[in-house]
């Protein structure tokens, strides 16, 4: 586990997952079907517990335009500046299950955000960054 720093606010759009964890491959081809090619993009997972505690899961892109995710009918979110808890993965075959297991261990963080949720970040070459924001002391 180590700690990040997201410096600024980022505006993403999403397309929600209608279930979790079975709607979030559907989701994820929802969002790519909408960029084709949409290389040198930044993706993002984001999940939180709703009211329920049932898990929203939303499979999100850094928007370039405040217009873009509009212009595809869907909603936008931020992906707020500030200090991260985090691991990196090389994502395999059981990449659901890996992820799973990182956010087990980072929600376990004694600084972790209350009103915090779990992001992944998608890297370069099947890597991912799972984190959770932390209460900055």
């Amino acid at each position: 586990m180590e700690n990040f720093t997201i410096d600024q606010d980022i505006p993403v759009w999403y397309v929600a997952a209608a279930s979790f964890p079975d709607g979030v491959p559907a989701a994820w081809a929802e969002l790519h079907g909408l960029l084709p090619g949409a290389t040198g993009r930044q993706f993002y997972g984001i999940s939180h517990p709703d009211q329920t505690g049932k898990i929203t899961y939303k499979a999100g892109v850094a928007a370039s335009s405040p217009e873009e995710g509009r212009q595809y009918g869907k909603s936008g979110a931020t992906v707020r500046k500030g200090l991260y808890a985090g691991e990196t993965l090389q994502l395999g075959p059981d990449a659901g299950r890996q992820i799973g297991e990182a956010f087990q261990r980072l929600l376990k963080h004694p600084d972790l955000d209350p009103q915090g949720y779990c992001l992944e970040m998608y890297l370069d070459q099947g890597m991912v960054r799972c984190m959770v924001p932390l209460v900055e002391k």
